[in-house]
């Protein structure tokens, strides 16, 4: 990922631990649930500006995706 990361710019982190943490959990550890919410997380992120997906651009993706 660190890869793709430098490819767009970015070195630094962009999930924070405690969002990687949630979105696995909320996820149950299954790849595609876990990916859904990690896209959806960072959209979060994005709509609040945010230079980091944090615990409440998680919350936000998991509730959004609870809620489908």
């Amino acid at each position: 990922m660190s890869h793709h990361l430098t490819l767009c710019g970015r070195s630094d982190t962009l999930f924070s631990d405690d969002a990687l943490s949630s979105i696995h959990k909320a996820g149950r550890g299954l790849p595609r649930a876990v990916n859904n919410l990690a896209r959806q997380a960072l959209v979060a992120a994005y709509a609040n500006r945010s230079t980091i997906v944090d615990e409440k651009a998680a919350h936000q993706a998991i509730t959004e995706v609870d809620a489908e």
